[in-house]
């Protein structure tokens, strides 16, 4: 079966890590313009324009216009579609770190006895 196009599907767009940076900036500063996004980045303007773009399109970022300039704001209802996903591998991810940290916890005790 052959692969939704990154501009339809927000796990495709998102597996770009330049994209993924793009959300987490706007996420931190809550509504972006292109120009602010780009001077945060220091990325060519085309190449945050791009990537705008499909975000845009998978919706995954908002666009609103004051008059010629137009500010982006990150869509918590689609990430919330890559949050549900993610959140039942997270007690997996939770019980692999507590069996390192007990792994850890027995290597230093055993350092110490020596």
């Amino acid at each position: 079966m052959a692969r939704k196009s990154t501009t339809y599907d927000p796990f495709n767009a998102v597996a770009e890590p330049k994209r993924r940076l793009i959300l987490e900036t706007i996420a931190r500063n809550k509504e972006l313009s292109v120009n602010h996004i780009v001077q945060l980045l220091k990325w060519p303007q085309p190449m945050i324009s791009k990537h705008l773009s499909v975000l845009k399109t998978v919706g995954l970022v908002n666009e609103s216009r004051v008059g010629r300039l137009r500010l982006y704001r990150v869509n918590p209802k689609q990430l919330k579609l890559i949050h549900d996903w993610v959140t039942p591998f997270e007690r997996s991810w939770n019980e692999s770190f507590d069996r390192i940290d007990e792994m850890y916890k027995d290597f230093e005790i055993r350092k110490k006895q020596q």
